[in-house]
């Protein structure tokens, strides 16, 4: 009978409860490609017992039946006739005791994995990419488990699908393969990412090639194990495999970056993103993404240790540089207020005030980068103190009455809902106030600046206040405004010197503002001619029953204590520790201007330790400089305090200026910090404070 001939059935009927007898009239020629040809193929003639038992026997598809045990129950005759097996090699044999080239498998531990898996997950698994060399062919294997009533294990049915052609025109995708293959057949081929699925207890269920590549295992040899496998001990113990699944499944996703192990116990750097899988709106398990970012990881350590050297090195610079500029400023501008003290004519106190602005301004310029350097670079912080808006508002304009051009008049206003005390950093706040009145002083030509403060919100913890600087001065045309507040601009670059700066005044009002969670800005004054620089920062609330009274922390800076310092000086005695001979000359004669009735002098913390060994109680305070040759003057604190055991006040007197310097000098035990060049009126506060 040729291939078309049909197959003979015999009394078939359908009421009757004996199976039908099918017979075959000639042998199947159904065969793989690549499979011996059909003389070579031995007969195969079989009486199938029902239905179901045809089907198998008669499929194209090479298919073996097993039992629970593994034992083979049926194959069809495409198997056999591709195996060159008798019926008889097979039925009754288990399954681990054929070649696997029989099967066909690459090995029968790749086949009990495979059946293992299969079987765990209780769906169909794949061994992918099987060569027959025999047959000069590939297949995949498709294991197929079957449970009664979801629970028992009755059979596993094992086909071979023939996938030469793909194997031989990669390019090229079988359109006979479903969607589920196709992207396992793309999955599998990604070589440089991880890509697994876990089973919702965490168990490895599938491995692509990049995860081979990358973690080192065989798929044999993972799958089935806990994903925990590739975690580092430490992260084991802290139970982080368990936690990342909590949390994807409460998320919706996890995306983590850290390290994992690989199978050499060899660490690398990933970047992991975990999904989880549903079916029918069940977990079936996670999704398993990871990413070698070893050397991005690598990268980022040197770029981020060359940031924090440079940043180390910039900071010494500017510590370097602020000191060696302030030191001779502090000889300078010290001795220039003792010469206004000596009666100078009106010719001569004309240019000591020439000298003592232009010091200001240099001083002012040397702030002024030492702030934007802090700012930009991250290291600055804001303490949070009692702050009174009236008071800094009084300091503010006390201190720029001196920039004022002939005429131009200066008013203040704090609307009355302002409470008098706020919590927040009172020195910014005012840096903030007095950096927008020096730049409406300087351009400023007639008329009047006007800085006026109200309440704009009011919460239960805070309050938000809001600032106008308004002047008459030469405004801003509408192309610069959008440029006040970059660094390093100047505006009126073209209008003349007088005109002139480094244009980073603005620059660091708005950083400060930025750090106090505030907004600045500006617009032209509605009112006529000039601007109008405005600012809103949120400010804490103070219990009315803490607050300090008149007396307290911010009394006004009308109350001098000159007058205080003058009356307790004469029975004061004072060691100065300054190596500098200038500073030290000028030190000396404007503190016995002030009145102490003696001021001795050391030139560093060793010898200033050997005065007060010798004269342990003589002296009242100690004005300490830092930077000294032999010993510093925090090493000279240390030992004062720890080794001869004085609490006698320290107030250090440095030209160190950055920030956390006054901090960290406090932390060991000084008692005040005044910066050079000194300034004569926070020198006497700080004196009164130790010694009243």
């Amino acid at each position: 009978m040729s291939n078309n001939e049909p197959l003979l059935v015999d009394n078939l009927d359908m009421k009757s409860s004996t199976p039908p007898t099918i017979g075959l009239k000639s042998s199947l020629s159904i065969r793989s490609k690549g499979a011996p040809p059909p003389e070579a193929q031995p007969e195969c003639q079989l009486m199938c017992p029902s239905i179901m038992d045809r089907i198998i026997s008669l499929s194209p598809v090479p298919t073996i039946v097993l039992n629970s045990s593994f034992d083979i129950l049926e194959v069809s005759c495409s198997q056999i006739n591709f195996s060159g097996l008798d019926r008889d090699d097979y039925i009754g044999a288990n399954i681990y005791n054929l070649d696997p080239a029989k099967i066909p498998v690459t090995s029968i531990e790749a086949l009990r994995n495979g059946i293992d898996k299969a079987i765990k997950l209780r769906s169909v698994c794949k061994i992918d990419s099987i060569e027959v060399v025999s047959h000069s062919y590939y297949c995949n294997l498709r294991i197929s488990p079957i449970f009664e009533n979801d629970s028992s294990l009755v059979y596993i049915i094992l086909e071979s699908c023939d996938i030469t052609k793909i194997h031989r025109e990669g390019d090229v995708v079988d359109p006979s393969l479903d969607a589920p293959d196709i992207y396992k057949h793309l999955i599998d081929s990604v070589k440089h990412v991880v890509i697994f699925m876990l089973t919702p207890e965490g168990n490895v269920a599938t491995w692509n090639d990049g995860a081979s590549a990358l973690k080192g295992y065989a798929a044999e040899e993972i799958i089935g194990q806990h994903f925990s496998i590739f975690y580092s001990p430490e992260d084991r113990l802290k139970d982080k495999p368990r936690k990342e699944l909590a949390k994807c499944l409460q998320d919706g996703k996890l995306e983590d970056e850290g390290w994992r192990v690989r199978k050499d116990g060899t660490k690398f750097f990933a970047n992991v993103v975990i999904s989880p899988v549903y079916r029918f709106r069940v977990l079936v398990g996670f999704s398993k993404v990871t990413r070698d970012i070893t050397d991005r990881k690598e990268t980022e350590d040197r770029l981020v240790a060359a940031y924090e050297e440079s940043a180390k090195l910039k900071s010494q610079f500017l510590a370097n540089m602020s000191h060696e500029i302030r030191t001779p400023m502090h000889g300078m501008l010290a001795a220039l207020t003792l010469l206004k003290d000596t009666g100078l004519n009106d010719k001569q106190d004309e240019y000591a005030k020439i000298i003592e602005n232009s010091g200001s301004i240099l001083l002012r310029v040397i702030n002024d980068i030492l702030d934007y350097s802090k700012l930009s670079s991250g290291t600055f912080t804001l303490n949070s103190d009692l702050l009174s808006v009236q008071q800094i508002h009084r300091n503010a304009i006390q201190h720029c009455q001196t920039l004022l051009k002939p005429g131009i008049t200066l008013t203040s206003e704090v609307a009355e809902a302002i409470p008098e005390f706020s919590k927040g950093d009172p020195l910014r706040y005012q840096q903030i106030l007095q950096n927008l009145l020096m730049n409406s002083a300087k351009f400023t030509e007639s008329g009047s600046i006007h800085v006026r403060s109200k309440l704009t919100n009011d919460e239960l913890s805070s309050h938000r206040i809001y600032t106008e600087v308004i002047d008459t001065g030469i405004g801003v045309a509408a192309e610069a405004a959008k440029r006040l507040f970059d660094p390093f601009t100047q505006v009126f670059s073209s209008t003349g010197e007088q005109y002139q700066g480094i244009g980073l005044g603005l620059a660091i009002c708005r950083n400060l503002i930025d750090f106090m969670g505030g907004s600045i800005g500006y617009h032209p004054n509605p009112d006529g001619q000039g601007s109008v620089f405005w600012f809103s920062v949120r400010l804490g609330k103070v219990d009315v029953a803490t607050s300090p009274g008149p007396s307290g922390a911010l009394s006004p800076i009308e109350m001098e204590p000159i007058e205080e310092l003058k009356a307790i000086a004469p029975g004061k005695q004072l060691l100065l520790v300054e190596d500098n001979k200038i500073s030290q000359a000028v030190m000396l004669k404007l503190l016995k201007n002030l009145g102490f009735g003696r001021v001795d002098a050391a030139y560093d913390g060793a010898q200033a330790l050997k005065m007060l060994r010798a004269k342990p109680f003589s002296y009242h305070a100690v004005l300490m400089d830092i930077n000294m040759p032999v010993m510093d003057g925090v090493e000279a604190t240390v030992e004062i305090r720890n080794s001869l055991k004085l609490d006698i006040p320290i107030i250090a007197m440095t030209a160190n200026a950055l920030q956390g310097d006054a901090e960290m000098y406090l932390s060991k035990g000084m008692d005040g910090y005044v910066s050079k060049p000194v300034n004569r009126n926070h020198l006497i506060k700080n004196l009164v404070r130790v010694l009243r």
